[in-house]
């Protein structure tokens, strides 16, 4: 029992960092210039929704009746997509990549500790296979960046 509440507060910050990124990359696609960015940004958007309802159904499955269904109000993840409120506000491309890029190292790390955190089962192998996607994500988020935003 004990090791199931462990499990589902882990689901559930998993879930506050999607959505942190859902929002993160909504903002970023409305605010970059370049189409690719843009399409690419609401891709990413709409990835973090659907690994966050994911986690929410694989969370009631396992017992929880009310799985989070918000952003985080603090901690890294929220602090890394803060900044690129400023970022955006620049119009800059580049800038608001780096911001994107920060935000994703924290969901990178989010779900790096998840996978140490012990979860077994179907759980583990979904946000197995969700960190994969989120470190695919990151790493073409800092490609471009260093590119200079050409994909």
């Amino acid at each position: 029992m004990a090791q199931e509440k462990e499990a589902i507060s882990t689901i559930n910050s998993l879930i506050e960092t999607l959505k942190d990124g859902e929002k993160g990359f909504e903002e970023a696609a409305g605010a970059v210039k370049d189409p690719q960015l843009k399409s690419l940004f609401r891709e990413y958007s709409q990835q973090r929704h659907r690994f966050a309802t994911e986690l929410q159904t694989q969370a009631r499955n396992m017992g929880e009746f009310e799985p989070e269904k918000s952003s985080s109000a603090a901690g890294a993840m929220h602090r890394a997509w803060i900044n690129l409120k400023s970022a955006v506000t620049s119009g800059d491309d580049k800038a608001i990549l780096s911001e994107c890029e920060r935000g994703e190292d924290s969901a990178v790390h989010e779900y790096e500790d998840a996978l140490h955190d012990g979860l077994t089962g179907t759980i583990r192998e979904t946000v197995s296979r969700q960190f994969s996607e989120i470190k695919s994500a990151h790493d073409r988020v800092k490609n471009l960046r260093d590119a200079g935003k050409k994909s």
